[in-house]
């Protein structure tokens, strides 16, 4: 075995993506009310929100096929009579935080997520942003972006949400193999994905992401190398390049395979090597954990000058430290606090009618979880954290520097005076490396929660 491999074997284990701290499985939801959520959003549109202006994620479930491979949380249906309801929903829950922070408030951007958005009609999207418009203003850098399915993004998607403020659009591809495409049941062609990033780009958009999956059932070299000549042709300025996340135990639609259908570990990070291979290739940087960028979009910029983040939409280029999520399973984060929407839409419903707004789980954030989230967002965004001195002697980094010193002699981090920073050699194992300082996070105890790290 050798070492590269011995390195996966040993580090590819179930661990956090940590787009939140603590992370969702290890939230205190008994410590959670919807009374006291509604202060810790109140006091951060005071203390910052105003100034720096807010996210809104809005999270539109509804798909007209699963996908077998996805995690997210969906509602599969052809009947799009759901539509106009659901909005309705969003738009009530948003007026009640508009109601709670007391005045106008600010916006810096705006992300449709999913599901899949463009299942919903032009109109209808036009009618859900201009619904959260009206009731706000918006800082000078403000934009809107989402996700769209390259087999059903029409133009009127792409012109409607432009003339809103979208500049940001990302395509979710994951492989063009039939075989592949089939067993994972999502299906789009070349030609659908050409056709709508020539659009985009022609309407005026000035970023364009591809989303792209390495480990799927059946994927293979060759197919990995096709699935990137597309990229060779195009170069959208963003690639989000995961890893599979195999967890059939909380999405039984992965069970259409197994898990000898699935590369081995080797045999994975091969795929993922012959497709990073490709993009430094043809000109894209390694920007954080799975994502890669031409030198001229704001993400590369934002990560050569330290402002990356990292919150529940993934990496973004906006440091504003306040998220709302609208919409069902939807996700906010305030700093001091999370707070979760219902994952079923008939709860959802019940608890915007009924409360307005829909947050009935939660995490309230420690000062000791504040600390430690500030330490892992630096490392997971920049490749690198300082640990003062006065940090040093604290339980918590006792228990990390015993980690990182083992991974130190494997050539995975090194020190730099009070900096530890990730080697090139340990990007792959980022989410290893962060995990040293969840004191939340128990690898020889876990049951099976988290997907693995490679």
């Amino acid at each position: 075995m050798t070492r590269s491999e011995s390195l996966i074997e040993k580090y590819n284990v179930p661990v956090p993506r940590y787009t939140s701290y603590p992370t969702v499985p290890h939230w205190d939801r008994s410590g959670f009310s919807l009374s006291t959520w509604r202060s810790k959003v109140f006091e951060a549109y005071q203390s910052k929100g105003a100034t720096e202006g807010i996210s809104v994620y809005i999270h539109l479930p509804y798909c007209e096929s699963l996908c077998t491979y996805c995690g997210c949380t969906t509602r599969i249906t052809i009947n799009h009579a759901v539509e106009k309801p659901y909005l309705d929903h969003v738009l009530m829950e948003w007026e009640a935080y508009v109601q709670l922070i007391g005045t106008t408030p600010k916006l810096q951007e705006i992300h449709l997520g999913g599901g899949t958005p463009t299942f919903f009609s032009a109109a209808h999207l036009q009618e859900l942003i201009q619904g959260i418009l009206d009731k706000a203003s918006c800082t000078e850098t403000f934009e809107i972006s989402f996700e769209g399915h390259p087999a059903n993004t029409s133009y009127a998607h792409l012109e409607t949400l432009y003339q809103l403020g979208a500049r940001r659009v990302s395509f979710g591809i994951q492989d063009f193999d039939p075989k592949v495409q089939d067993t994972i049941h999502r299906f789009q062609t070349k030609e659908q994905v050409r056709q709508v990033t020539e659009w985009a780009r022609a309407i005026g958009y000035t970023s364009v992401n591809f989303d792209l999956v390495y480990g799927l059932p059946f994927q293979s070299i060759d197919s990995i190398q096709d699935t990137f000549s597309i990229i060779r042709e195009l170069r959208p300025d963003r690639i989000a390049y995961y890893s599979y996340a195999h967890v059939p135990w909380l999405k039984p639609g992965q069970r259409k395979f197994t898990e000898l259908d699935l590369p081995d570990n080797a045999y994975k990070r091969a795929l993922y090597e012959t497709g990073k291979s490709i993009l430094v290739e043809v000109g894209y940087h390694d920007i954080g954990m799975d994502h890669f960028s031409l030198p001229e979009d704001n993400l590369y910029l934002a990560w050569c000058k330290g402002q990356l983040h990292r919150n529940f939409m993934g990496y973004t280029t906006t440091t504003n430290s306040m998220l709302i999520g609208l919409g069902c399973s939807s996700i906010s984060d305030v700093g001091t606090a999370y707070a979760q929407n219902p994952k079923v839409v008939e709860r959802y419903f019940e608890q915007v009618e009924a409360l307005g707004i829909a947050a009935n789980s939660g995490h309230i954030c420690s000062s000791e979880d504040q600390r430690i989230r500030v330490l892992i967002t630096s490392l997971i965004t920049q490749g690198e954290v300082c640990i003062p001195n006065e940090l040093l002697e604290s339980q918590g980094i006792q228990g990390a520097l015993e980690i990182w010193k083992e991974m130190e002699t494997e050539g995975l981090v090194f020190w730099q005076g009070e900096v530890l920073k990730i080697k090139q050699e340990g990007k792959s194992f980022v989410r290893n490396i962060c995990s040293a300082l969840d004191t939340y996070y128990e690898q020889e105890n876990q049951q099976p929660m988290f997907s693995k790290s490679i």
